[in-house]
């Protein structure tokens, strides 16, 4: 599990650590607005693309050789903005950085259901608060650091010790024994209905995070925030994130139907943006620490749901691979969309608006989500076995 938990953190201070220093990043590579959001869409359309390629790269290296790829790869990239000095190379490192990320984050769950078969719901807990605490700790202290260096790219670049330790983590793990499973099955989930839905879905849950990495800060800036507060705003949204990808886990395990927790949820989500957009200032905190608990168990129990279609672990990691390269791409465009309509109309509370109409959508989505339903969903189109016979 600490290894488990040590990949996580690899996959968020990439993109977490720009945000509160975006205006600084703006004014030392002059990089306009939407050129910055790339920093958040560029890793997360990775994050869309990779894991949708990986059933046929997996093949041509074994899921231990692609996860030590993507973990160079974040080490480089987070090594390379030490000595950046323009948009061009932040941007080049940022796609770099993502891939590893999308190669890391699309294998590990699939790792996590073969290691945990019985505890999906707690092991996927853990994996997502640890994935979240990464991303709150680079968001919190890149400012600081930034500060008292007075080197912005040392801030963004420090976090390579992350993946460094995740690497050895990786390569001195205990060998594992592992089943030779269906190892010449041809998956194919791109004509599931299901899987779509599913992957629609995760990538809506994961949008309001997206955009409260990528503008939190500088919507916070707007209210009169410091560079260092509005970093610690993402702390704080980070430590209810954790606390939601902890708690409502463990209380949604006792039941397959994870339905009631997934509406509970998005309805926290709900009611912060609502309060973004309607009464900000005063009560700023609460509304970001209802988003993030809200986001922290919506993007555990969305993989765990997933994960629960399926009781192959290898058929199963690679339905949330699908799920997550589906999603990533819808979550790529949203903090797009809102660095857009944030130039269009210079303020922030139509980008709110945008999420709240998403999340209502999610609302409606989740009673598709009946444990009753889910092999007759999953399985008769989207796998097809060899002829075990021949």
């Amino acid at each position: 599990m600490v290894i488990v938990a040590v990949l996580a953190m690899t996959l968020r201070p990439l993109m977490t650590s720009t945000g509160p220093l975006i205006e600084e990043i703006r004014l030392g590579t002059g990089i306009s607005l939407q050129v910055a959001s790339l920093l958040t869409v560029l890793p997360m359309a990775c994050m869309g693309v990779f894991p949708l390629l990986m059933p046929w790269l997996g093949k041509r290296l074994s899921e231990s050789a692609w996860i030590t790829t993507g973990l160079i790869a974040i080490a480089i990239a987070s090594m390379w903005r030490l000595w950046l000095g323009s948009g061009m190379s932040l941007m080049v490192s940022t796609l770099l950085g993502g891939s590893g990320i999308a190669i890391v984050q699309s294998l590990a769950p699939g790792v996590v259901k073969r290691w945990y078969p019985s505890q999906v719901a707690l092991a996927m807990g853990i994996y997502s608060a640890s994935l979240m605490a990464g991303g709150g700790l680079a968001a919190t202290l890149s400012p600081q650091i930034a500060e008292h260096f007075g080197h912005w790219q040392l801030a963004l670049g420090c976090w390579v010790v992350i993946p460094v330790i995740a690497l050895l983590l990786w390569w001195f793990r205990p060998i594992e024994r592992i089943e030779r499973e269906n190892s010449t099955a041809q998956v194919n989930f791109f004509g599931n209905r299901r899987a779509w839905l599913l992957g629609g879905y995760f990538g809506l849950a994961n949008g309001g995070y997206a955009c409260m990495i990528a503008w939190l800060p500088s919507y916070a800036r707007t209210l009169g925030f410091s560079s260092e507060h509005s970093g610690e705003l993402i702390g704080w949204m980070t430590i209810f994130q954790i606390i939601g990808a902890l708690a409502v886990p463990i209380f949604a395990s006792a039941n397959l139907d994870r339905r009631p927790w997934l509406r509970a949820a998005v309805g926290s989500q709900l009611i912060g943006f609502v309060g973004l957009l309607l009464l900000p200032s005063p009560l700023l905190m609460l509304w970001v620490a209802m988003i993030g608990c809200g986001l922290g168990a919506c993007f555990s129990l969305t993989l765990t749901v997933a994960l629960d279609h399926l009781s192959s672990p290898k058929l199963a990691g690679t339905l949330t691979a699908f799920v997550q390269g589906i999603g990533f791409i819808i979550t790529a465009i949203i903090p797009y969309l809102a660095g857009v309509l944030l130039e269009w109309t210079g303020d922030f509370q139509t980008s709110w608006l945008m999420l709240i109409i998403t999340l209502i959508a999610m609302l409606i989505v989740t009673h598709r989500f009946a444990p009753s339903g889910y092999a007759q969903a999953i399985n008769a189109q989207a796998i097809h076995l060899p002829d075990m016979n021949k």
